[in-house]
């Protein structure tokens, strides 16, 4: 009975734990798209489109040369007051990799996804 239990408690746990993101560099994030990742590297740029007010975040170079972008669109940007102070230091950007005009991008909702270490 015993067994039985811990093996349960075992099972519960290992459910309601959620998997920890896999860390990779800017340059591979194309070998990720549809993964749930954490992108680790030097902000190279950041910058606000005027039309959209979408802020973008470049890793591993500069738009329009970029490996990799974190996007925060209008409507979330309050969620990051800091993330024109960004550039030049090392981030981690987590989420589901998608590609927008085939370049590789993390959608920013909340400000737990950027995080400098």
């Amino acid at each position: 009975m015993h067994k039985l239990v811990c093996s349960a408690a075992l099972a519960l746990t290992l459910a309601t734990t959620p998997a920890v993101a896999q860390t990779i560099q800017p340059t591979d994030a194309n070998a990720h798209v549809g993964q749930a990742v954490t992108i680790e590297g030097i902000v190279s740029e950041v910058h606000v489109a005027q039309r959209s007010d979408t802020t973008f975040i470049d890793l591993g170079g500069e738009y329009p040369n970029e490996a990799f972008t974190g996007v925060i669109f209008s409507e979330d940007e309050s969620k990051f007051p800091d993330v024109q102070n960004l550039t030049g230091k090392k981030v981690n950007i987590s989420g589901t990799i998608s590609l927008y005009k085939g370049r590789p991008e993390i959608i920013l909702h909340s400000a737990d996804q950027l995080k400098a270490p």
